[in-house]
């Protein structure tokens, strides 16, 4: 429960940051989505990462860099989906089209019965979902690598099968994009997920393939990158 006023806020985050992504969260909080911003988790190039609060339990706050994203790449991207067709090179526009097919794309996955966070809350530039693990974040495939590779690589495959089925792809898929909880994998990072339908979405199957192939390699698995899509897609 958010019992704190707008003003009384803005001393606490002046200067973190801009008076924009201010009220963006001031609202999600107002709403109910979360209560507070715990501590920093990751600082990247065009998003920050937070742990944040909701009821005593940790979530995952994921704020966008408005002026910092490379909005032409990101067109690049959603331009092809059918869901954003309406879309036109304007840098907020877009920038905010991609957290809430972020947000939209969790939900989709969660809906296939996918591993993946469940969706909390989006607005603008800002996504809310559940933090994966208990005291501290779950970590990334490339930091907590699996007792049983090949047993792990089954598993992401399998739930690769679960997401393309439903019409989705990922298109961003590596050891960074991966959870392993508890020697489960559990998907993060849905930005680039794309419907099966849109024109190049095979070649986002294929990358994400890849990339997996090659990280398990290093961990003695080996795997044939045109057997794994057979499995995913069905052909």
């Amino acid at each position: 429960m958010v019992t704190r006023t707008y003003q009384e806020r803005f001393k606490t985050l002046k200067g973190v940051f801009d008076e924009f992504t201010n009220r963006t969260i001031f609202t999600l909080q107002s709403q109910g989505v979360f209560d507070d911003l715990l501590s920093p988790l990751s600082v990247g190039k065009e998003s920050n990462v937070f742990i944040g609060q909701k009821e005593g339990k940790k979530v995952i706050v994921k704020i966008y860099r408005v002026q910092n994203c490379d909005f032409k790449r990101m067109f690049s991207y959603i331009g092809k989906d059918p869901r954003y067709a309406y879309l036109q090179r304007q840098r907020r526009q877009i920038v905010f089209a991609w957290a809430q097919r972020e947000y939209r794309n969790l939900l989709w996955a969660a809906k296939a019965k996918v591993r993946v966070p469940e969706a909390l809350g989006w607005l603008q530039h800002i996504i809310v979902e559940e933090m994966i693990g208990t005291d501290i974040p779950a970590p990334r495939l490339k930091d907590g690598l699996p007792e049983n590779p090949q047993q792990f690589l089954d598993l992401i495959i399998a739930e690769m099968q679960k997401l393309y089925r439903s019409g989705l792809i990922h298109g961003d898929l590596s050891a960074f994009n991966i959870l392993n909880d508890k020697e489960n994998p559990v998907f993060i990072d849905f930005s680039q997920a794309t419907m099966v339908k849109t024109p190049n979405s095979e070649e986002l199957l294929e990358r994400d393939i890849k990339n997996l192939v090659q990280f398990f390699a290093k961990l003695h698995v080996r795997a044939s990158s045109e057997e794994i899509f057979k499995k995913v897609a069905g052909k």
